[in-house]
């Protein structure tokens, strides 16, 4: 019998990914990768384009790309600079330093760059993109799903919709479930969130969480705390948390609050959970956070918000239209949570829904029977340990 070398054995991993919530699954992702590493007796470097979680994870950050995120046209133009920036120092280091095999997490725009990169010049070089863009929602013609196809040897999908678009684009897919199913199994019980916090049983606790963006502290905060301030005069027994998504996020998120007049707790991002665990009702923007707060059967208002230009060129130019927006409405096609996005996002509007969600019992349980079947729609534990295992392979 012979015995690998320690050259066969050492490999290396270079993953692209962009903003808080790539950074989050990228984690996850990371410390699955290491487990099944471990298992198989692979020693494994991992170099990232990411941000702080990934690198406690064990990566070697070459870029942090979790503030130069944005969503709009408008909105995208002050981090087009850096991002270009990163992709470059990206692929100088690719260049120098070739890996193994390269990952893509979503960051559509960036890894599209990246990824016709490796193709031309690093083309025995194997990709997987993981989370892919939600083509299947967004898309405005083929293009982009043609490149994303083009560019990785294997995508793996964590969406059933997902896996059909791109397996029908000619992709090699597999569907491998979605990853907050096993970074909510550490989540707290209400219960044990609510001593956490000090929250007493007759208070009603309201999770705010306005911003993973700059943009957004912009579009969403003002009519967020405008609505939460209403919701308060209405129900003086309602109190306001919210869970910051980055540290740099508390001077102007507190200098906000002040200018509202009126209170609410700023929690650090690692009580994120506790915080949705503990909630009566989540006042939110749209993204990942949704599926997190719906797994952990709390009643969402769901806003959106982009700059009004942004908004005027894809409604009367693009022609953009979507069938929601919230991936808990987009996993099942249809409305659990009530969204308010743009016009709609006024606060008299997220005060009705909110207080409908707070005193309707019969909304209640509807939104909690189906976050149930949008719960089953989202496969099996062990998402990041089977994403994992196809990687290594």
């Amino acid at each position: 019998m012979t015995h690998p070398t320690q050259s066969q054995t050492q490999k290396t991993i270079f993953i692209s990914t962009g903003e808080v919530s790539g950074d989050l699954q990228g984690a996850m992702l990371i410390e699955a990768l290491y487990r099944q590493a471990a298992a198989i007796g692979i020693t494994l470097k991992i170099v990232a384009l990411g941000g702080a979680k990934m690198a406690r994870a064990g990566a070697t950050l070459v870029g942090d790309t979790t503030r130069i995120g944005s969503v709009g046209i408008v909105e995208s133009v002050p981090f087009i600079l850096p991002t270009l920036q990163l992709q470059g120092r990206a692929k100088q280091y690719l260049r120098e330093n070739p890996p193994d095999l390269i990952l893509f997490l979503d960051y559509l725009g960036p890894n599209l760059s990246i990824g016709s990169f490796v193709k031309r010049y690093l083309p025995q070089v194997q990709t997987v993109y993981y989370i892919a863009p939600q083509e299947w929602v967004w898309s405005l013609g083929d293009r982009n799903t043609s490149k994303i196809v083009e560019i990785c040897d294997r995508l793996l999908a964590i969406f059933p919709q997902e896996a059909r678009y791109y397996r029908d684009k000619g992709a090699n897919v597999t569907w491998v479930g979605h990853p907050l199913l096993d970074s909510m199994q550490a989540a707290p019980k209400r219960d044990r969130a609510r001593q956490t916090l000090g929250i007493p049983g007759e208070e009603v606790a309201i999770a705010l969480l306005p911003a993973s963006r700059r943009q957004e502290i912009k579009y969403l905060l003002p009519v967020m705390l405008e609505a939460a301030r209403q919701i308060h005069s209405r129900l003086p027994q309602a109190s306001f948390y919210i869970p910051l998504s980055l540290e740099c996020y508390r001077e102007p998120i507190a200098a906000a609050i002040a200018q509202c007049g009126w209170r609410a707790k700023i929690l650090p991002g690692s009580q994120t959970q506790t915080a949705i665990a503990a909630a009566d009702l989540a006042i939110t923007k749209s993204g990942t956070v949704n599926l997190e707060i719906a797994l952990a059967n709390v009643p969402q208002v769901v806003i959106y918000r982009v700059h009004p230009l942004t908004a005027w060129i894809a409604r009367h130019i693009l022609h953009f239209s979507i069938p929601f927006m919230s991936p808990p409405n987009l996993v099942l096609m249809k409305e659990i949570v009530p969204e308010l996005l743009q016009d709609k996002a006024t606060s008299a509007n997220i005060v009705r829904e909110a207080l409908d969600l707070l005193e309707n019992s019969h909304r209640r349980r509807q939104i909690l029977a189906d976050y149930q079947q949008m719960r089953q729609a989202l496969g099996e534990l062990g998402v990041c340990d089977r994403a994992a295992r196809i990687i290594l392979q």
